[in-house]
């Protein structure tokens, strides 16, 4: 028996039927090419029709209800529309299905090039949409990272050490920490550049600073701090230059690049800054009242975070009730009814202002800048919990 492929269908006969008792597939199939034959004469019968392809494989589903037997049969046809609506007329008068009596209506004729002109239609404005969405990329981009490619490609090795091209040309030069932060200044146009590499800083970036100008262009957190420190014990530093707080040199954009270099200061006001801030942590910023139970919770806590750069929230009884990155933990604070926070990070008078706004009673964090603090609101550090 031929079979129609569907790449080649036209149209699709879809047809209902019941029948009295109890039928099968063969009885149905039987009763269309048994009770339609010789109809419609020898040019249209169903069996020669489907050897030679123009009718395709019958599809039969049946199902049981309460006796009766209800079913559907599906036609492809790649006769012409005049043609196949003649066979569907000829499918309706069948009266019997095997041993039972039944009716067939056909329910619709389905044209399959509308439905697949409409699955052409949908797509293209899928694909039209993609374009649209993906932009054109214009030749001011195609220059912008045809320079990009070009500028990470020029870093090179200075005695040892990651650094821009042609370093001795300069006369002064931006140290930073590691490779990623002198890939990201090379991006942004800036080539006199050189990485320590670690905490220890090698002699080659001690050598460099007795010869030329140096900034130094540091995270805003306390591996920058601890960099900073050794750099200013054993290289001559002519500025300092940072990161915002929480944020590190090589995630920076062009334009916070260049706003901190140009907020650089010189390295005896850097170096005053970091005595008032030790001296700062020095002094226990723990406040009486918070009994002993509550400092154990709350070390363990921290202890828990440091590293993580996130922070977490208690309820009344000292149970974590949500955890996010410290980028979001403003946000979180108005959504969470929280009384503590916790976070790896520092507390500023901006955190302070708006945990007091939210009813939060304790706030603990690495550590304290000069605040002044709400009366109710309790700031610990990792200092006071030790």
């Amino acid at each position: 028996m031929g079979k129609l492929a569907q790449s080649t269908s036209k149209y699709t006969i879809y047809a209902k039927f019941e029948a009295d008792g109890t039928v099968e597939k063969p009885d149905v199939i039987g009763a269309v090419f048994g009770q339609t034959e010789g109809l419609l004469g020898p040019d249209m019968e169903l069996r020669e029709l489907q050897k030679t392809g123009r009718i395709g494989r019958i599809d039969v589903e049946i199902k049981g209800v309460n006796g009766k037997s209800l079913g559907s049969i599906i036609i492809p046809s790649s006769l012409d529309s005049s043609e196949t609506a003649l066979i569907a007329a000829t499918i309706e008068t069948i009266e019997r299905v095997g041993p039972c009596n039944a009716k067939i209506y056909i329910e619709k004729i389905e044209d399959v090039r509308i439905t697949k002109r409409k699955y052409v239609v949908d797509r293209a404005k899928d694909l039209l949409k993609n374009i649209f969405e993906e932009g054109v990329t214009d030749s001011q981009q195609i220059a912008e990272q045809i320079k990009e490619s070009v500028r990470v490609a020029e870093i090179s090795d200075y005695k040892g050490v990651p650094a821009g091209p042609n370093l001795e040309m300069y006369d002064s030069v931006v140290i930073v920490e590691g490779r990623a932060d002198v890939l990201n200044l090379l991006k942004n146009g800036i080539k006199n550049v050189i990485a320590v590499g670690g905490t220890s800083v090698p002699k080659v970036i001690s050598d460099l600073s007795k010869q030329k100008l140096t900034t130094a262009f540091l995270d805003g957190d306390r591996g920058g701090d601890l960099i900073l420190k050794e750099l200013m014990s054993v290289a001559e530093i002519d500025f300092v230059a940072r990161a915002p707080r929480g944020k590190e040199v090589e995630e920076l954009s062009k334009k916070e690049v260049f706003q901190c270099l140009r907020a650089k200061e010189p390295t005896e006001q850097a170096r005053t800054e970091i005595v008032k801030e030790e001296a700062q942590e020095k002094i226990p910023t723990y406040q009486s009242g918070v009994e002993f139970d509550k400092l154990s919770k709350f070390r363990e806590t921290l202890e828990n975070l440091i590293g993580t750069r996130a922070a977490c929230f208690l309820d009344e009884n000292l149970e974590i009730i949500g955890r996010v990155p410290v980028k979001e933990m403003f946000s979180a604070m108005r959504e969470l009814d929280s009384k503590v926070i916790v976070l790896d990070g520092d507390i500023d008078q901006k955190l302070v202002n708006q945990c007091a706004n939210n009813g939060i009673k304790y706030v603990i964090g690495m550590r304290v800048g000069r605040i002044r603090t709400p009366e109710g609101l309790f700031v610990l550090t990792l200092q006071d919990l030790k």
